[in-house]
């Protein structure tokens, strides 16, 4: 595993403000549980309101937590004043969003100065335990200079 410094002091307050502006999380009732340089953790409590019809997390709710997990491992390594942006992302569901808790963990694979690559797992938890439900690859882009691309 890489160990990653990052460039701004201050990430882990400006990366849960972001977090905060976001309206989406607010609504799928998702919240931060960790941050760490190349690292962000975001959990959603299964709940009728993000169901498909089997009564599975919705895969909109699981692509939206693991794409913001990303996002923000991503940022955590990018300089003051600059913004994220995703510019693509792959998804793999590999079983039912189902349990307790569904956790996002985003990581920093190659972290560059304009795009950097990150992976999501995402997992269901159960009476403590851990079931892989999907795996997101994504490419994040920073921005700089930009009006209202700053987080």
């Amino acid at each position: 595993m890489c160990a990653f410094t990052p460039q701004d002091p201050d990430f882990q307050t400006r990366i849960q403000a972001s977090f905060d502006k976001q309206g989406l999380m607010s609504t799928l009732g998702a919240a931060i549980l960790r941050i760490a340089p190349g690292a962000v953790e975001i959990a959603l409590s299964p709940s009728p309101s993000v169901s498909q019809q089997h009564g599975f997390v919705h895969a909109g709710a699981v692509s939206a937590i693991a794409d913001s997990a990303a996002g923000y491992a991503a940022l955590s390594l990018m300089p003051p004043g600059a913004g994220v942006l995703t510019t693509e992302f792959k998804i793999n569901l590999v079983a039912p969003a189902a349990g307790e808790r569904i956790i996002a963990r985003g990581r920093v694979v190659k972290s560059g100065r304009t795009l950097t690559l990150a992976q999501t797992e995402v997992f269901s938890e159960s009476s403590g335990r851990e079931k892989l439900v999907a795996l997101l690859t994504a490419t994040l882009m920073t921005i700089e200079g930009r009006d209202g691309v700053a987080n």
